[in-house]
């Protein structure tokens, strides 16, 4: 893994990433997404999440909530919310995501570790991230996976991952993801103005959408139900991660364009915009 094969998203590829549906389809041949987070006071973190996951085109969503007061999500109420426990137990095809609003207590911390042993793949953001960072069976555990894993980290997550300081992450961003790559035996995206996105033995990608504007709450929650319900439409993990971004920023872009900002652009917008992006790249339409 070098810096000096750093790539560039040709959307030109990327469009063939994921095929245009079939006339006969249904639910259950779009995959499953579940994410387990939402501890008390942080259940929208998840909420956007599993959002972006099912307007991103996931046949079936579920929020394994670690606060179980909450019912029903009247803005997508399509999302079905249940314990963390139904989340693990998610049937392939599909991907499970770990952190969004997860908190850091020993519950957390339980579920996380179940999580590490499920087969499918695995998306690992937010306090999943500083969890592991903090306790080096959790860092074994993710090194030892069979299955693809993502870190999504941003600066501060990956000084945690690293043991180092945002500024020496920031200083040489490329080192510190193939550092992040290598200790962890993982994909990574290291989020930012130009999040670089770099699996085992792969080149390094290279974003270059996006704007101030996503320097918001829920951002990274979102990106995580995008990569997420890729995945779980079968693109393999790096392509799944790498159109994520893309997406992501791109969408961040178009919110800017239809209304204003970059102050002001909330999370949700990034969502529903990289819907319509998505349609467009896979059917051809503006």
């Amino acid at each position: 893994m070098h810096t000096e094969t750093l790539r560039e998203i040709d959307l030109d590829l990327a469009r063939h990433w994921l095929p245009p549906r079939p006339k006969e389809c249904h639910k259950g041949d779009f995959g499953n997404v579940g994410v387990i987070g939402g501890a008390r006071g942080m259940a929208g973190a998840a909420l956007l999440a599993g959002r972006a996951a099912l307007w991103l085109g996931a046949g079936r969503v579920y929020l394994g909530l670690l606060d179980d007061r909450l019912g029903a999500d009247f803005i997508a109420p399509e999302l079905m919310l249940a314990d963390p426990e139904r989340a693990l137990a998610l049937s392939a095809p599909g991907c499970l995501v770990v952190g969004p609003g997860l908190g850091q207590s020993a519950a957390a911390r339980g579920w996380l570790d179940a999580a590490l042993d499920t087969p499918l793949p695995l998306l690992l953001d937010a306090d999943a991230l500083n969890l592991v960072a903090a306790d080096a069976t959790l860092a074994e555990r993710v090194r030892a996976r069979a299955a693809p894993t993502l870190l999504t980290p941003h600066p501060g997550e990956a000084g945690r991952l690293l043991s180092r300081s945002i500024a020496a992450v920031q200083a040489d961003r490329a080192a510190a993801l193939i550092d992040l790559v290598e200790r962890y035996g993982a994909g990574v995206v290291l989020k930012g103005s130009g999040s670089l996105i770099g699996f085992p033995g792969r080149p390094v990608w290279r974003n270059r959408t996006g704007n101030p504007g996503r320097a918001a709450p829920g951002m990274g929650d979102v990106l995580a139900g995008m990569v997420a319900a890729l995945a779980a439409q079968g693109v393999d993990p790096e392509r799944a991660a790498v159109l994520g971004v893309y997406l992501h920023g791109s969408a961040g872009d178009k919110a800017m364009r239809d209304g204003g900002g970059p102050v002001g652009i909330t999370a949700g917008e990034v969502a529903r915009a990289g819907r319509e992006l998505l349609n467009g790249l896979v059917y051809g339409v503006p």
